[in-house]
């Protein structure tokens, strides 16, 4: 793994092929949601997140660099991001993402100061 922004780092322990389809979302502050999608595409691995009712209604994709730890026994993604910064974050909008590369840029530019 470990391809930037859109792959998972080797210190995250996830185990390629694994589910996380429903796994608790953990940002550095707090709750965030639940795994709605889970993509491994190459070059292109992400989460979305169904934030529930913190931000109703919203879904975010978080590519799967922002991910810190996967802890498969609870079932719990950790994220190397605040909650604020998944509040801020572009809306996903399904099919959107894929053929739209303003919208990858967008997120791109988004987690790429996650640490200022």
């Amino acid at each position: 793994m470990g391809a930037g922004m859109w792959g998972f780092p080797e210190s995250a322990g996830h185990a390629p092929g694994a589910e996380l389809v429903g796994y608790r979302v953990e940002a550095k502050d707090g709750s965030v949601g639940r795994i709605d999608k889970h993509s491994e595409d190459v070059g292109r691995c992400h989460i979305v997140v169904d934030t529930g009712p913190w931000i109703f209604g919203h879904r975010r994709l978080i590519p799967a660099g922002v991910v810190s730890r996967v802890d498969r026994e609870q079932e719990v993604v950790y994220l190397d991001c605040s909650k604020q910064q998944i509040k801020e974050a572009p809306d996903f909008e399904q099919g959107r993402y894929a053929d739209d590369p303003a919208t990858v840029r967008l997120i791109e530019q988004h987690y790429a100061n996650r640490h200022m």
